[in-house]
């Protein structure tokens, strides 16, 4: 699994990523005739002095010119609204594939968890962040690179087209930019840390309301309905502070745009007003110049709230990545074995030992030696380790030391998978998986 969530886009939607470059790139000289369009319009079709108009060799009079340029507008309109509908239907039906993949390695990866990770992990925690934890991620994947080249070449568009009405008026529509830049970052870097500290209160929450729910017969028969409440609240006041902080700075960050995003409107006013006065800048490119400012705050707040999803991506990856990137995690090659032979007898078994968690040797130097296929009955008391010994010969348990041989091969270099197929194992806490009895006893069948 890649560290970065930008590494792991990439692996798996190159080419598509690629294709949506291409097609945003495509779009922008449309959008930019389409900002030029307004100036012509009321420059020569409506203020022009009435001439005859030359197009690809037509000579129209001056309604038959507003009305051309008025249809080109109209079907710029269309045109890039298409580029639009493309780029987000596209950047949608690839979020939910890399959100699909996503998921799907995650359950993977539990499916090879070592079992002793289980007693760490509640079920509840595991399955909420497969499920509404991944959910935020499948969003972002397919704007991680597609958003900041289309909403990023929108704007340069736009500034490159007031730019060249007016350098002045060019200067004054980004202006702020840097200073929204510079502070945003600043201060949603907080809102951030936040965001993190409440997923992980969410998390133990979860916990407790799993340990609640199956601990509730020792809940209702130690009368500790008071105790547990009262943890609960903790809990809960706990996120309610992060979430109101949360709330304080994310709408002081909103207020802080939009203050900022009304000033250069000002300057447009005084500015660009002026220059038309004294004749240095005509009234239709201070009209189209004005026109496109309007559409220059939706592709900024766009970035800016990229920014913060961003931000929330990263820390929802690295938070999914280091739950689900053991160091001990099962070879993958080790599941995905084919058909294996059978194993042939006999069964060697030599000073194996195996330690729990807690240090606590449960097996120790346990040797024995039968052929297969055979019988054998392991014997001893409830704390003697023989459901240990049996678990350690199916491969649920690794030995601590020690060897376990099948005709001279070692258990410890076949794959996992190979075991599973070729040896069968029920223990007394048996799980009956949602189904008919037939399907639970066949169960042991179904490797594919």
């Amino acid at each position: 699994m890649p560290k970065s969530v930008f590494a792991y886009i990439w692996r798996y939607s190159r080419l598509q990523q690629i294709i949506l470059t291409l097609v945003t790139l495509f779009s922008f000289p449309f959008l930019y005739y389409s900002l030029d369009l307004p100036k012509l319009i009321v420059n020569e079709a409506i203020g022009g002095a009435g001439s005859p108009y030359d197009v690809l060799g037509v000579e129209l009079d001056q309604i038959e010119y507003l009305f051309a340029l008025s249809g080109i507008f109209l079907a710029l309109v269309f045109v890039n609204g298409g580029f639009k509908y493309f780029i987000n239907v596209y950047v949608g039906v690839m979020s939910e594939r890399l959100l699909r993949r996503l998921r799907y390695n995650l359950f993977e990866r539990v499916l090879r968890f070592p079992l002793p990770h289980f007693r760490k992990t509640s079920q509840g925690e595991i399955v909420s962040m497969i499920t509404a934890e991944a959910e935020p991620l499948g969003g972002f994947f397919g704007e991680a690179f597609s958003l900041p080249l289309y909403q990023g070449g929108i704007l340069v568009t736009i500034s490159a087209f007031i730019f060249i009405q007016d350098p002045l008026m060019g200067l004054a529509s980004i202006a702020f930019y840097p200073l929204q830049g510079y502070l945003i970052p600043k201060l949603q870097k907080r809102v951030n840390l936040l965001g993190k500290q409440r997923v992980q209160n969410v998390r133990r929450m979860s916990e407790h309301i799993g340990e609640a729910v199956g601990g509730a017969t020792d809940i209702r028969a130690n009368e500790t309905h008071g105790f547990e409440l009262t943890h609960f609240t903790q809990r809960l006041g706990r996120i309610f502070e992060i979430r109101k902080e949360i709330y304080f700075r994310k709408f002081f960050i909103k207020f802080l745009n939009n203050f900022i995003a009304q000033i250069t409107p000002f300057f447009f006013y005084s500015i660009g007003g002026y220059l038309v006065i004294i004749g240095d800048l005509s009234f239709g490119a201070l009209v189209a110049a004005l026109a496109a400012y309007k559409d220059m705050s939706a592709p900024w707040k766009e970035l800016l709230a990229y920014y913060q999803r961003l931000a929330d991506a990263r820390i929802k990856y690295d938070q999914l990545h280091e739950q689900f990137e053991l160091p001990d995690l099962s070879s993958e090659h080790q599941l995905t074995v084919p058909l294996s032979p059978r194993l042939n007898g006999p069964l060697d078994v030599t000073a194996l030992s195996w330690t729990d968690d807690d240090g606590t040797r449960v097996v120790e130097n346990v040797s024995f030696n039968m052929p297969l296929p055979g019988t054998a009955l392991l014997t001893g008391s409830a704390d003697s380790g023989k459901s240990q010994v049996a678990r350690l010969l199916a491969r649920i348990l690794d030995p601590t030391s020690g060897r376990i041989q099948f005709n001279d091969m070692d258990a410890t270099n076949l794959p996992a998978a190979i075991i599973g197929q070729r040896l069968a194992y029920i223990g007394s806490d048996a799980y009956l998986f949602n189904g008919s009895i037939s399907d639970n006893l066949l169960y042991g069948l179904k490797h594919r």
